[in-house]
């Protein structure tokens, strides 16, 4: 049955309490949490991080006696299995809990229908719809479980001739400092932040999240830095193996292995890195979401072999010229082959503008 316009306005109070576990909760779902009861909200909650304790606990907590006969507002289907916390269903059960409105279904097998059935089966009354804002939140949770990889994310900074460096490879900085700026949220957000092996030797990035604001309880969380690299050629000295966090390097099967310190080395794919292989080990290890920050090579390469769900393009008000090196390398010879997607946002930052584009199918 439809839920009412009080109920989404609580559901919706509930995805912006998921919301602040946006930089921290990996590989968790950002779920929050109200306690209602009768026009008053008694306890809220939200995930912080793995480990810890869930949105509906800290909710339940607040509200203690409160929530006995109350309605709980959940952004996702309460955990039916044991992880690192009891699950959340048993809580609302044990709370005295009456009813219960989700704003989306869980993906995870685990808990998919059975934290909804769980409920019902004790006769607490449940009302769940599937919320858009929901799935966007937590677009990497559910691509890992739907579809077996991360929501992959590309970022390029480019003139508006589609140019990303000179020919020389000149290429600091095309676009200004509020754009790199603004490059830290979608670092800070992600789980990982994957580049090839030419942008490490031609820009020596440290990949990192700079940014202060970023930190939750004092901690900013570094994504892992995953390098495709088939030879295995990364300097020693590369700054993206002594940045804070951990480095994974992604080679090919027969590459000349060397000891690149405390990074991880690992080959996927006999002669080039496997890219497929590659986002499928991710999401096994985890990774929700995935911020590609790479050259025309590694990018085109994703994009033609439709490895991306959003594209992200910080364009500059300079023409750099035909010489200059594209955006992707990738070849069409026909206007109806070529690689689609969907304009979801133009803001201007800075003196440039960031434009996002979804991909128009899987």
């Amino acid at each position: 049955m439809p839920i009412s316009v009080t109920d989404r306005a609580y559901l919706e109070a509930a995805i912006e309490l998921a919301a602040q576990g946006l930089y921290s909760t990996t590989p968790n779902p950002r779920v929050g949490c109200l306690i209602v009861k009768g026009h008053d909200v008694v306890g809220r909650g939200f995930h912080v991080r793995a480990g810890g304790p869930h949105a509906e606990a800290i909710a339940l907590a607040q509200a203690g006696v409160e929530a006995h006969g109350a309605t709980a507002y959940v952004s996702l289907e309460p955990c039916a299995h044991h992880g690192r916390t009891p699950p959340c269903s048993d809580a609302l059960i044990v709370a005295g809990i009456a009813r219960v409105v989700i704003g989306h279904r869980d993906p995870d097998r685990r808990t998919a229908g059975k934290g909804l059935a769980k409920l019902q089966a004790v006769g607490i009354a449940v009302d769940a719809v599937d919320l858009p804002a929901v799935r966007s939140l937590n677009c990497g949770f559910f691509a890992r479980h739907e579809f077996a990889r991360p929501w992959i994310r590309i970022k390029v900074g480019a003139s508006l001739d589609g140019r990303t460096a000179m020919a020389s490879g000149e290429s600091q900085w095309i676009t200004g400092e509020a754009a790199r700026r603004d490059v830290q949220h979608w670092r800070a957000r992600s789980c990982a932040i994957v580049t090839g092996i030419g942008t490490v030797v031609a820009d020596d990035p440290a990949l990192t999240v700079r940014a202060g604001e970023y930190a939750v309880d004092g901690v900013c969380r570094q994504p892992l830095k995953v390098i495709a690299d088939s030879s295995l050629a990364i300097p020693a000295a590369a700054r993206v193996l002594k940045a804070p966090g951990e480095a994974l390097i992604v080679t090919a099967e027969g590459a000349m292995r060397r000891d690149l310190g405390r990074a991880e080395v690992v080959a996927m794919g006999d002669g080039r890195v496997d890219l497929g292989a590659l986002f499928a080990d991710l999401a096994r290890r985890g990774m929700n979401e995935v911020l590609v920050e790479a050259g025309p090579r590694l990018t085109g390469a994703l994009l033609e072999a439709g490895l991306w769900d959003e594209l992200i393009v910080y364009l500059a008000p300079k023409l750099l010229g035909a010489s200059g090196r594209p955006l992707a390398a990738f070849e069409r010879t026909r206007l109806g082959d070529a690689i689609a997607g969907s304009v979801t946002e133009v803001t201007p930052v800075g003196s440039d503008v960031r434009v996002r584009v979804l991909r128009s199918s899987r």
